[in-house]
């Protein structure tokens, strides 16, 4: 995991900085007695999480960032924000997508506090049921706003989540299930937040293909790889069948979902680690959770007591 941070009044070291950060911009200042601009980041594989603060009335023009760009604001305003037909404004709850990948934006930051949060938009695709025989383009967001309030809290909650917990423990990053995890985590949000071109539900050829024998497939692949960092697209192409099918056979057939199967591999996994482990040596609950991709202790302990009917502490003191 990586982390910065920036304080500056130098309106030329900002524009300098934020282009390095983002996209090459210029900026320009509306309130000439302050310049004030602070800003720390937090990334983790492709994901990254920006707490920015401006004092003054900062005019922007960016290039294209290449990256899903969302903003959450705090406090202050955002004004005359706008890209190739559309333009809006922000204010403090709001939380938004700034624009496609592929587009420039501008606008005005007025006095503001806010997140950035940023992702690549491969892993979107990645986690959306797409259909294998169209032209095989991303899945793109269609919209900026989130389809309801509900859908807005869910990410505000899941970019809290990520700042406050994950990206707040340094060691994370050395752990690639919880990195994959995370990501695919905000992605699945994301496309549950905003309008978007993926195709939720199975085609008639999606329900033919969710059969017991392309189910079997994935749950090989499940078990032969829980230690990798695996995304629904993998499993999905192990089992030779789309994204959609994959989630129907699971549903259909388990009444889950792959993630949530793959957790429970997981989870199995971790439990057969506590009961060989040595407590003596150094082993910790939270040291043999986070191997599997289980990083909050709270979280992790509620779930392995669902499952075994005891705590993982217990397990590893008494093997």
């Amino acid at each position: 995991m990586q982390t910065f941070t920036f304080d500056s009044d130098d309106l030329g070291r900002t524009e300098e900085f934020l282009s390095r950060a983002y996209a090459r911009m210029t900026i320009g200042n509306g309130s000439p007695d302050s310049s004030r601009a602070r800003m720390s980041r937090g990334v983790l594989g492709p994901v990254s999480v920006d707490e920015l603060d401006f004092d003054f009335d900062m005019s922007y023009a960016v290039t294209p960032l290449g990256r899903i760009c969302l903003g959450l604001v705090h406090e202050g305003t955002i004004q005359d924000h706008r890209y190739q037909g559309v333009e809006d404004a922000f204010g403090p709850g709001d939380v938004v997508s700034f624009a496609p990948p592929e587009l420039p934006y501008a606008g005005r930051i007025c006095s503001a506090r806010y997140n950035i949060t940023m992702l690549d938009p491969a892993v979107l695709t990645q986690v959306a049921a797409t259909d294998d025989r169209t032209d095989g383009s991303p899945v793109r967001l269609t919209g900026h706003r989130p389809h309801s309030p509900a859908a807005a809290e869910r990410l505000r909650h899941t970019i809290g989540y990520l700042r406050d917990n994950v990206l707040a423990d340094p060691a994370v990053g050395e752990h690639p299930l919880i990195v994959s995890t995370a990501a695919q985590h905000l992605a699945a949000t994301v496309l549950s937040t905003f309008p978007n071109t993926a195709l939720a539900d199975p085609t008639a050829a999606d329900r033919r293909d969710a059969h017991p024998a392309a189910l079997r497939r994935a749950l090989d692949y499940l078990d032969d790889h829980a230690a990798e960092p695996v995304t629904v697209a993998d499993i999905a192409a192990a089992a030779h069948v789309t994204v959609r099918a994959l989630q129907y056979a699971f549903r259909r057939h388990l009444d889950t979902t792959p993630l949530a199967h793959l957790r429970q591999v997981r989870l199995s996994h971790a439990h057969q680690d506590l009961m060989n482990a040595d407590p003596t040596q150094g082993a910790t609950v939270t040291e043999i959770a986070a191997r599997w991709g289980f990083h909050h202790a709270g979280r992790f302990a509620t779930l392995y007591r669902e499952a075994y009917g005891s705590s993982p502490h217990r397990t590893l003191r008494e093997g």
